[in-house]
């Protein structure tokens, strides 16, 4: 097993339960007047996810 694999893994683990508390945030603010404060912390969920799946993709680069 590649050496950065675990920092790697401990980081994917910290996007997620990051990502799970932007959301939260988000849902709760998802009401007037907070609904551009809601939008914003959506776009960051996603962004949250999109480097997540990436980092996935360098865990498997290093699997190989």
């Amino acid at each position: 097993m590649h050496p950065s694999r675990a920092e790697l893994s401990s980081v994917g683990t910290q996007l997620r339960e990051l990502s799970e508390r932007v959301t939260a945030m988000g849902e709760r603010l998802n009401v007037a007047p907070t609904e551009d404060a809601a939008s914003a912390l959506f776009e960051v969920e996603r962004a949250l996810r999109s480097a997540s799946r990436a980092l996935d993709r360098a865990l498997g680069a290093l699997r190989d």
